[in-house]
């Protein structure tokens, strides 16, 4: 039988960069942090471009190894050759960390042959599914691991059914890119932005339906939207419909610098998330706090992980997300004491730093604490 190392982690995720995706982008991130506190990290993920070209480029500028599975037309060779790479890195590694639907599943199986660590990363959409045998078969999962991290209150909340008793909260963390050295003085026509996929899920459509109510206040008002435009088409018929084209701007998918200078040119972050007919959720809401990093208050949606992401009339306001009126008072709150709410918007994102965030990880991989709840590490 191999030996195994000590802080060996076989990190198994269902997204990866470069392709976009907010499961990945936490994966990168983690186990970037997890490198960098000398665990010796091994991760499984797909490769998704036909060649693998893109990947390969991006793989030579990580520290940590990266084993890409080729994904097949016949989608189940994809998961029988991830099985069977998981399997045989587990031999080596002595802690596995899961975070997306089948890196769950692929947990659970493993923990059935190997008497491992294991850690599951719960996004909140995963735990939604429609299909009742494979929610099932999630559920069962889950209850395999031996430490479950909910990205938020809201995402823990969703498997409160399961009765668990090793739920620990751990919030997405970002990385800080950019700084405003100067104070932002905004004019009387608040420019609003949302970065993200534009789809039911992110709630841009909350947004377009506010802005008749939102200009009778606010008449110049603009509203930019930024991200993969997966529903453009759809968002337009119903600005054309509203008769609010001249107040809403697409951005399409942006380059990094170029989504930097549209925060600096922004005023208010926005992101009305809701929770769509299919179990897709906003598990936490990692772009408010990338708009607060630059001094952009923000303003939220109730009822998911956005409650966790905005520090209610701190850092922002939350809001409900078809509440036309409720968004007209609280913009109109940030506006009135705008100095005072970017500042605090400031304040806030420090708090979920990477380099916080994942002493929050190891902690709870070591069990440093001796924690035996969840209270023990929020």
């Amino acid at each position: 039988m191999s030996s195994i190392k000590e802080n060996n982690i076989l990190f198994l995720t269902t997204e990866f960069p470069p392709q976009p995706g907010g499961i990945g982008n936490h994966a990168l991130h983690l186990a970037k942090g997890l490198k960098n506190n000398d665990f010796n990290v091994t991760l499984i993920c797909d490769q998704r471009s036909g060649e693998g070209k893109e990947e390969k480029i991006f793989d030579k500028q990580l520290k940590f190894q990266v084993t890409r599975i080729v994904r097949h037309q016949l989608i189940i060779l994809s998961y029988f050759n991830r099985v069977r790479t998981a399997f045989s890195l587990a031999r080596q590694s002595d802690i596995v960390l899961a975070s997306g639907k089948f890196s769950l599943w692929l947990g659970g199986l493993l923990s059935l042959f190997f008497k491992r660590n294991y850690v599951a990363v719960l996004h909140g959409s995963e735990v939604q599914l429609g299909n009742p045998i494979l929610r099932r078969f999630t559920n069962w999962s889950i209850k395999r691991f031996n430490t479950v991290i909910a990205v938020s209150h809201y995402t823990a909340s969703l498997v409160d059914h399961l009765k668990l008793k090793n739920v620990v909260v751990i919030p997405n963390g970002f990385e800080m890119k950019l700084v405003r050295d100067c104070p932002h003085t905004p004019s009387g026509a608040p420019k609003l932005i949302t970065v993200g996929n534009v789809t039911e899920r992110k709630g841009q459509h909350n947004i377009i339906n506010s802005l008749p109510t939102l200009r009778k206040r606010f008449p110049n008002l603009e509203y930019h939207v930024v991200g993969i435009p997966t529903e453009k088409e759809k968002l337009m018929k119903l600005v054309e419909h509203l008769g609010v084209a001249e107040a809403v701007v697409f951005h399409g998918k942006v380059s990094e610098e170029r989504k930097q200078e549209l925060l600096l040119e922004s005023d208010v972050f926005v992101m009305l998330s809701e929770n769509t007919a299919s179990g897709d959720v906003e598990g936490f809401g990692i772009a408010i706090l990338e708009g607060n990093s630059v001094g952009l208050p923000g303003i939220g949606a109730k009822g998911c992980g956005i409650e966790d992401a905005i520090s209610d009339g701190f850092s922002g306001k939350l809001i409900g997300n078809k509440d036309h009126k409720g968004f007209v008072r609280a913009l109109e709150e940030i506006m009135g004491d705008y100095e005072v709410y970017s500042q605090n918007a400031k304040k806030w994102a420090e708090n979920f730093t990477w380099d916080k965030i994942i002493r929050r990880y190891i902690a709870v991989i070591n069990n440093r604490r001796g924690a035996k709840s969840a209270k023990d590490y929020d």
